[in-house]
Order: structure tokens, then sequence, then C-alpha cells
């Protein structure tokens, strides 16, 4: 088969963004200003349009746009939202505005990319993986229960093999929506009540996945959005921390800008205001420049667009895959984002092969994850073995990621589904 180079992911870039980045350009201001402080407020009122709305109405609105708060969004409060470097500095900040120091224990799923852990290490404190729900991407509300009792009861954090891993009190615990799929967030709010977790939402991949409660990364305590090259809303880096709470936006705030109690906007535009800062914590160089900030604005305002466009490539993949005893297509809720298409190749397949073939037929394709327990840091530090946390293992081994970016023509997603079929042979 002849077949065009298809890349795994593409960004959709247009003129409009092309002119947004010119105008910051001749702006004269290019650091952190007044395109990041419009694009934090334009994406904290999207993100609270859909608070206490219904999914469906909200998906299927005439002309897929947010929605204007109605009175059932009254009283809920408000969404504060910071632009950062990376979503992997957004975790880092909202573990250290939630209190997470040395010693503490994060719960964290396995299935995840580096960054979740690896930030839970900067504090000083453990990671503490959670095996997925059997079939599922997702952390297992029953097995972080588990965990969160025997860490309570004085028990290392697995039972495996007589028990190892850390001891302590577990501090956090960190849902990954994986994929643009949303976890269980009822089950993980209902267990971080009742032991007193703060839930911070890794939503990397979930702008704009809607649930009836509202958007991923509103739901807990703190939701970090990363707009990485890939990503449904890409700038090329960086990323969006939202919270409803007052103290841990204005603690972050902070810490994302060196420890200083004044943004430079601030310093270098109110000419009433004094030169002078005062740095009031160690903090760290988090912050978004404004050219950045100029591309997700544009991004934000077609995001519904681009969502549609994801959507309707997944749904031709569904088709294609479903009821073919060779694939398991992954199982989706109406809001989910579809950030990746992750398809489960049956045992019997060689993933490595398959994998192989692909990219010899032109069309890229990825893994999400190797399961963190099996990289060599983790697996050393706690004392891992792969079949330690079954499920996970078992998912990691089956899973390829198919090509799903906006602007793929009907031709490009025929290719793929026929390489995949071909590949499979």
């Amino acid at each position: 088969m002849n077949h065009k180079n298809i890349p795994f992911a593409k960004p959709f870039i247009g003129k409009e963004e092309e002119a947004a980045c010119i105008r910051v350009l001749r702006s004269g201001w290019l650091t952190t200003g007044g395109e990041t402080l419009a694009f934090e407020n334009e994406f904290a009122a999207f993100l609270m349009s859909g608070t206490l709305r219904n999914t469906a109405e909200f998906l299927h609105s005439a002309n897929m746009e947010p929605l204007e708060p109605t009175d059932s969004d009254v009283g809920a409060p408000a969404v504060h939202c910071l632009a950062v470097n990376s979503a992997t500095s957004g975790l880092h900040l909202a573990l250290e505005a939630g209190g997470v120091g040395e010693g503490d224990l994060v719960l964290t799923p396995s299935y995840t990319f580096a960054s979740t852990a690896e930030v839970v290490r900067y504090l000083g404190a453990e990671p503490v993986f959670v095996d997925t729900a059997p079939g599922s991407f997702h952390l297992d509300p029953n097995a972080l229960e588990a965990v969160v009792r025997r860490l309570l009861a004085g028990e290392r954090a697995y039972s495996a093999r007589g028990g190892f891993g850390p001891r302590g009190t577990p501090k956090a615990v960190t849902p990954v929506h994986y994929g643009g799929l949303s976890c269980d967030m009822n089950a993980i709010m209902a267990i971080a009540a009742r032991y007193d977790l703060k839930v911070i939402e890794d939503a990397a991949h979930s702008f704009p996945s809607a649930m009836e409660a509202g958007f991923a990364g509103t739901i807990g305590d703190v939701g970090v959005f990363s707009f990485y090259a890939t990503k449904p809303l890409a700038t090329g880096e960086g990323g969006m921390v939202a919270t409803r709470h007052k103290e841990m936006v204005d603690r972050m705030s902070i810490m994302r800008s060196h420890g200083i109690d004044r943004t430079i906007w601030n310093r270098y535009t109110d000419t009433r205001a004094s030169w002078r800062y005062e740095v009031i914590a160690p903090g760290y160089k988090y912050n978004m420049p404004d050219i950045l900030s100029a591309l997700g604005r544009v991004q934000l305002s077609r995001c519904m667009e681009l969502l549609s466009m994801r959507q309707r490539i997944a749904a031709q993949y569904d088709e294609a895959f479903s009821g073919d005893e060779r694939f398991i297509i992954p199982a989706t809720g109406a809001g989910d984002a579809r950030h990746l298409y992750p398809l489960r190749l049956h045992p019997s397949t060689n993933r490595d092969a398959f994998i192989q073939t692909m990219r010899t037929l032109g069309v890229g394709v990825s893994v999400h994850f190797i399961p963190l327990h099996t990289m060599p840091y983790y697996r050393d530090r706690y004392g891992f073995e792969d079949n330690d946390l079954p499920e996970s293992f078992k998912v990691f081994k089956r899973e390829v990621s198919l090509p799903l970016w906006p602007g793929m023509t009907e031709e490009a997603v025929a290719s793929v589904i026929a390489c995949v079929r071909q590949a499979c042979s």
C-alpha cells in the first residue's frame, strides 16, 4: 500500500495565530504582561461557563460555544487561573500551595507521564503509585482507597511480596485525565473527603473535557492543563493552573515568579506604584511569556471547533475498529476531549512489530504510557517489579496511540485505518 507520511500529531495553526504573534512582537513587551493577564481571564471565564451544567446540553448547543452563566451557577466559587511555562511547573506549584513537603506522600497513577510523579520528588515528598482500574487507563478508586487505608494503618504502601515501598501519611492525590478521557471524579472526590486529601487534577490532556459537575480541572482543589505542541490547545510550551481557592492562587502567583510580592507587569507599567518589591518566599521561574499567551488566546477562541474535529476523527476510528476482536476501542463519555486515540491490540498481536510496520507504512504512532513503576529510578527506589501493578502493566503492553489531530483529511484517516488493518494481518 502506498500512503503519504501521516505524522502522529500536528498543531492546527492559522493566520489568526500568526497575526497574534506579530502583534506581540510589535508591542515592545515580550514577557508576562497584558496578553497573559487577558489569557488567564478568558480561560477562567470559559471554565466557569461549564460550571454545574449538563454536559450534553453544553456540547450540543447550537453554535458549540460556551454558554452564559445561569442562576444555577450563582454561589459557585469563581475559578482563578494562572498561566505557567509548562504543566509540570503548574503541578509543582499546586502541590506546594497544597502544603505538600518533605516526607509527605502523594498518591498518583503509575500509568502517566514522568512529570506527574517527578514534581512530588521536587518537594522532597514520595509518590505512591496506584494501579489502574481493570480494562481502564485511569486510576482505580478502589485501589486508591485500599492503599490509603494501608498507609493510615502504618503499613507499607504495597502489599505484594510481604509489603514494600514508603510508609507515611498521605497528603494529596493527583488523578490523571488520560488522553482527554475523564476520571471517575465523583469516587475520587469522595475518597479524598473521607481521608482529608488535597486533589490536584492532572488535566494536561483534557481541555475542554466536560462533565456534569463542570470541566475537567475544575472539580478538585487545583487543575493543571498543558499547552504543549501536541495538546488540544497548543502554544508550543506552557500550561494553565485553575483553582477555586483564593489562598492557593495567591500562593502560586507569588511562587510562580521568584517569590516576589509583585508581578513584573505591575512593577513596570503602574506609574503610581513604588519601584520596590520584596522576596517573601524562595520561589521559582514559571511564568508564561506574552507571545505564547497570544497564541493561546486564539486557540481558546476556536477550541470547540478543534474539539469537533477531533471527535469526528475519533468517531471514524470507533466505527472502523469496534466489533473487531483484534482491537479494543477506548470507552469514552460525551464530553471527552479525545486528545489521544489509544487503541488496544489483541494479545496475539506483537505490539512492537505492529508499531514498526505502521512506521514503515508512513504512519506515526506512539505509546501512552510506559508505567512509571517500571522506570529505573522508581523501580530501584521503591523495589518494584513490573507486575506489582498488574493492570497498568497489562494495558501498557497492548496500547498504541493513533494519529488524531485537527486538520486530518478524510483520506488521511482512511489511510490510518487501512494501515492498522494491514499491520495486524
